[in-house]
């Protein structure tokens, strides 16, 4: 396996290179050095690994390189009258491999430097799961809890007409993230149908009953736990119901995860959300807990667990850390406390460069955000299949699938990681970069 991804790199560098000679790009390295951290973060990850790969300049600026990036303000009337403008962006990061593919979140923070920086993430998380999609990434810097249910329709609905062009069930595909859901897919879907006919494949975590598929609510979860029982197994540590966990985020990622822990047997002993953090050394009841959380009640209020502060919930012994919150939450200073033997990285971008280089002084092993939150595009991608052939499967096909392509995906970078003897987190990005690279080389570019 590995010799067939590292097999002709220099020969695919070069003809890069005599295809691109004399080509401009859209930007340069020198460009991309003076965005903010963010998406510098992925490029100092990126070049960990094309530097193990011996990439020349030119093909590691295509490969770093955005293909198309869109701001546009959304004009929305409120439902008080008055006129609100929200920035939006969606980044085309590479389609070597197949459409852009990657989420829309709604958030107050979104600027165009955390969408870059997610685009490209996508594309290395569609090749390290050998999906055939590229990369993509949108956002609104809004916070919705601000707005009204009519209103985030209002402003949803604007945001398809501006970007309509550029996205479509070939060319480009959103998904759900940060703050957005089944019902804001299920607005996308229908307001591009108005313009394009009708078109359940140009998005995908929609509604089940709205051409979803079944097994996307959980399918992020539900990969990390498959990430994690290979993990383990490859690491010789034992089953998932030997271990003792702390998830930060109990989100639907990590509440899902959370659930399918507990199930088979792992202790789950501290879990944290945007409001409080609570503990318990034998395990919480995650059953319980998320009922006492659908009631309406928070997690800190939950009898059964000790409240916790926030900032201590990373630094709380376990066996396995769960970051599935936000980005750039483990840095040098939190690598030095944390008290696990391994990092699992269900968010998006949670460990800093210099946090990861501390973690790897310290002995812990960090299984990469492109691999370990793959189920939920896996998924996604799923879902496109099914929207493709107007043909439901079941659940469980979908969870087998899924599980067959976690474990697949694993194989690939653990291989890389013991024959070339790096840190899993360039054993992913040199998987992912030789796939692309392939793609790219096989194409052509005229």
């Amino acid at each position: 396996m590995a010799r067939s991804l590292l097999i002709g790199a220099q020969q695919m560098g070069s003809a890069v290179c005599r295809l691109l000679n004399g080509q401009g790009l859209a930007a340069s390295l020198s460009q991309l050095r003076h965005a903010s951290s963010h998406a510098e973060n992925t490029n100092k990850f990126l070049r960990e690994a094309l530097n193990r790969l011996d990439y020349p300049e030119k093909l590691q600026n295509l490969l770093l390189t955005p293909r198309r990036e869109m701001s546009v303000e959304l004009v929305v009337q409120m439902d008080d009258g008055q006129i609100e403008v929200f920035n939006a962006y969606r980044v085309q990061h590479n389609n070597a491999r197949g459409p852009y593919k990657g989420g829309l979140r709604y958030h107050p923070q979104v600027d165009l430097d955390d969408v870059r920086s997610l685009a490209s993430l996508m594309t290395w998380k569609t090749a390290v799961m050998d999906i055939p999609y590229g990369g993509a990434k949108g956002g609104v810097t809004v916070d919705p809890r601000k707005l009204s249910e009519r209103e985030l329709e209002k402003m949803t609905r604007k945001l398809v007409v501006a970007i309509k062009e550029i996205i479509g069930t070939y060319e480009d595909i959103p998904a759900p993230d940060m703050n957005t859901d089944a019902k804001v897919m299920a607005w996308f879907f229908d307001e591009y149908s108005k313009y394009k006919g009708f078109s359940p494949g140009v998005v995908t975590g929609k509604p089940v009953y709205l051409h979803g598929s079944l097994g996307r609510e959980a399918a992020t979860g539900r990969g990390t736990t498959f990430a994690i029982r290979e993990l383990l197994k490859a690491m010789h540590m034992g089953k998932l119901g030997d271990q003792k966990y702390v998830i930060q985020g109990f989100g639907n990622v990590g509440a899902w995860a959370a659930q399918l822990l507990w199930e088979a047997g792992g202790k789950v002993v501290a879990v944290s959300d945007v409001a409080g953090a609570i503990a318990n050394e034998n395990g919480l009841d995650i059953g319980a807990l998320r009922r006492h959380m659908s009631s309406g009640k928070t997690l800190a209020s939950f009898p059964d667990g000790a409240p916790l502060r926030k900032e201590d919930i990373l630094a709380f012994p376990c066996d396995v850390l769960i970051p599935a919150a936000i980005g750039g939450v483990i840095g040098p200073d939190m690598a030095a406390k944390l008290q696990c033997k391994v990092v699992v990285e269900a968010a998006n971008g949670p460990t800093t460069p210099e946090g990861d280089l501390v973690l790897r002084d310290r002995g812990i092993t960090v299984l990469p955000d492109i691999y370990t939150n793959g189920g939920g595009v896996t998924v996604s991608f799923f879902e496109w299949v099914q929207n493709l052939q107007n043909f439901k499967w079941e659940e469980e096909d979908v969870n087998r699938k899924l599980d067959r392509k976690m474990t697949d995906a694993f194989t690939a970078l653990w291989t890389v990681h013991r024959e070339m003897a790096v840190p899993l987190r360039t054993a992913a990005f040199v998987v992912a970069l030789q796939r692309v690279t392939r793609a790219e080389v096989h194409r052509g570019f005229d």
